[in-house]
């Protein structure tokens, strides 16, 4: 029968169009070498790739850092990582120094550039703080070596902050960001200028917006009106125009700075490069000769930095600029404002959000004073937004609260054409003599941020509207609402401080809001929205 027949009789035959397992020793032999081959090659790839972080690590520079002394304490699991960029021509022949518009070099070795990039703790946010090159700090312990002379702690003095790298090398410069913000810092980043340069290079160029023609001799940059892509070379030489445009400041070449980080980091998103550790490896192979960090900063916590970052989006990263305000000692100087910059560290420092305005926080129990009554405050109101009869609904508020409010109209450019181009209010005062004129018009409005200029009528003050205005903040919170956040650039006669770590606040635990708080931007932000950071008596 046919069910009585052995395993090889009909009974044990595959159907017709089904494939038999293969049972045979050489059947077995071929699946045996083909996983062999499999795991050779996932092996090859794991080494290679092993290979490539090696190769590209111990390229990089790296150095010590140490006598840090007294260190704030970590409050949580974020990291933050000190970056700077160098101003020293050393390693670049003439002809760098000639095609990258840097000059010669006169042994300059200054940070032109430093922030604070602080990653949340998850790893789904970033906040990059930038601290002017001009902030004056106090006078922390450096000892000499290596180099630099060193300097001796004077709590009666104050230092520039882009010249401690020269003074004490890495170790001065992070130990006095720590000191004076209370933020522990992690590692740090130095990138010098051809660094900067292959860097943009290798993420095929970047997008810059100019609201005019621009033809700056001292940077190189040579670019008309409109929106660019442009490479690595003329990156730099945006980044570094400063005298030849707006009011010629560091703080306003802060602002078009960050407008160009935020691009390169929408073009880095684009293209998927935090989403891949090994691209990212080619890129920082190119940048690993211009590129140092500090010793203890490994191979495993390169790959893991890339590895944090690479479900970000660019509205996760926001750039801020710590509060500052004109040293009243240097004017060509600024010091940290406070207490605004107090509170901007302790909420990075623990990843909260600013306590709100009006609640039982910290920030809100210890309200600014008036000193000047609103009667003896004369203002010209400006729309700035284009909504019609917004100047004169607030210049009838501001009235009815005892403001002298001299006129309205609208805000114009510097060559005298309306511009509704302005986001956030601004209130302009002539000097230092008219400061707690304009602190008193401020309690008045939410965000708002005040400019000094100097062709203003003295004895008045100026408040352009945004389309974020809608309307003066109550009567109830006006005379004693603490002093709001105010954005980099605003000048007065503050004394700086020094903040050291703060109870835990019980606000919620992410810093999203900073960049809104302080008048800073998101990483996903148009190029064409920087037009206030051009503006000023340099620009035509």
């Amino acid at each position: 029968m046919a069910d009585e027949q052995g395993a090889d009789g009909p009974a044990s035959r595959p159907s017709r169009g089904l494939r038999a397992p293969l049972r045979t020793g050489r059947g077995r032999k071929i699946l045996g070498w083909t996983a062999v081959v499999v795991v050779a090659m996932l092996v090859a790839g794991a080494l290679t790739a092993y290979l490539k972080v090696r190769s590209v690590y111990d390229s990089i520079g790296h150095v010590a850092v140490t006598d840090l002394g007294k260190r704030p304490p970590r409050y949580t699991s974020a990291m933050n990582i000190l970056v700077f960029g160098s101003d020293t021509r050393a390693g670049l022949t003439p002809h760098q120094q000639y095609v990258l518009h840097v000059g010669s070099n006169q042994g300059e070795n200054n940070t032109d550039t430093i922030m604070v990039l602080h990653i949340s703790p998850g790893r789904g946010k970033a906040t990059v703080l930038s601290l002017p090159r001009d902030l004056m700090v106090p006078t922390y312990a450096c000892p000499a070596g290596q180099g630099h002379p060193g300097q001796q702690a004077d709590p009666a003095a104050q230092v520039q902050i882009n010249s401690l790298y020269q003074t004490g090398g890495p170790s001065c410069l992070w130990k006095s960001v720590e000191q004076l913000t209370g933020v522990r810092i992690d590692h740090f980043i130095k990138l010098n200028f051809g660094g900067f340069v292959k860097a943009v290079n290798d993420l095929g160029g970047v997008n810059v917006c100019l609201p005019f023609t621009v033809n700056d001799a001292n940077s190189g940059l040579r670019l008309g009106k409109g929106p660019h892509h442009i490479d690595g070379l003329t990156a730099l030489e945006f980044w570094r125009t400063r005298y030849a445009i707006g009011n010629g400041s560091d703080l306003q070449r802060i602002q078009r700075d960050q407008y160009l980080l935020a691009q390169v980091l929408q073009g880095g998103l684009h293209k998927g490069l935090l989403s891949s550790p090994l691209r990212l490896v080619s890129v920082v192979r190119d940048l690993a000769g211009a590129m140092t960090t500090d010793s203890q900063m490994s191979q495993s916590d390169l790959l893991h930095l890339a590895s944090s970052l690479n479900h970000i989006h660019s509205s996760d990263v926001q750039f801020v600029t710590v509060p500052n305000t004109q040293d009243p000692v240097q004017p060509s100087q600024v010091v940290l404002q406070q207490p605004q910059a107090r509170h901007l560290f302790k909420a990075i420092a623990h990843d909260t959000t600013l306590p709100r305005t009006g609640g039982s926080s910290p920030a809100a129990s210890a309200p600014s004073l008036l000193t000047v009554r609103p009667s003896k405050v004369s203002v010209t109101v400006l729309n700035g937004s284009g909504r019609p009869g917004l100047a004169s609904e607030a210049a009838t508020a501001l009235a009815s609260r005892g403001f002298h409010v001299l006129g309205t109209g609208d805000a114009t450019t510097a060559s005298g054409a309306v511009d509704y181009s302005y986001t956030t209010s601004v209130i302009e005062y002539p000097g230092p003599s008219q400061r707690a004129a304009a602190d008193t018009l401020r309690h008045q409005l939410g965000s708002v941020t005040l400019r000094q200029d100097s062709s203003l009528t003295p004895g008045t003050v100026s408040l352009i509207l945004g389309t974020s205005f809608s309307s003066l903040v109550p009567r109830g919170g006006a005379a004693g609402v603490a002093v709001a956040p105010q954005p980099a650039g605003s000048p007065g006669p503050q004394p700086a401080g020094s903040p050291g770590p703060q109870p835990a606040s019980s606000a919620s635990p992410s810093v999203s809001g900073l960049a809104k708080s302080y008048g800073g931007i998101s990483g996903s932000v148009s190029c064409s929205g920087d037009q206030a950071a051009f503006q000023g008596p340099n620009s035509p």
